[in-house]
């Protein structure tokens, strides 16, 4: 798995400055550590529920495949909302996925 090291994040980090300015930055960084803070929530959350019993019933794996779906859907979710600029971009791309589907 690629890492990047200290020049790259140094390079992205002036890009991302240059990009959205410094006014934005403090907001994109609460963005950010809220959705983190919310993924390890979840993932503390789900690591919780499960048992031993449960992962081994064929019902369960559909019922986990559900269940993620709909967590990784919340998070989408906070994630969107905490981000500035975010929830334009992803509707942008929906309705240019739909176009897409209808030109097809």
């Amino acid at each position: 798995m690629f890492m990047p090291g200290h020049t790259e994040l140094i390079v992205i980090a002036l890009v991302v400055f240059l990009i959205f300015g410094a006014k934005r930055l403090p907001e994109i960084g609460k963005g950010l550590g809220g959705a983190i803070r919310e993924f390890k929530n979840v993932k503390k959350h789900m690591g919780d529920e499960t048992t031993p019993g449960e992962a081994d019933a064929p019902e369960s794996a559909s019922a986990a495949s559900t269940s993620t779906q709909a967590l990784e859907d919340k998070i989408t979710g906070k994630v969107i909302g905490q981000m500035p600029g975010l929830k334009t971009a992803v509707d942008m791309k929906k309705k240019a996925e739909k176009i897409s589907s209808v030109l097809k």
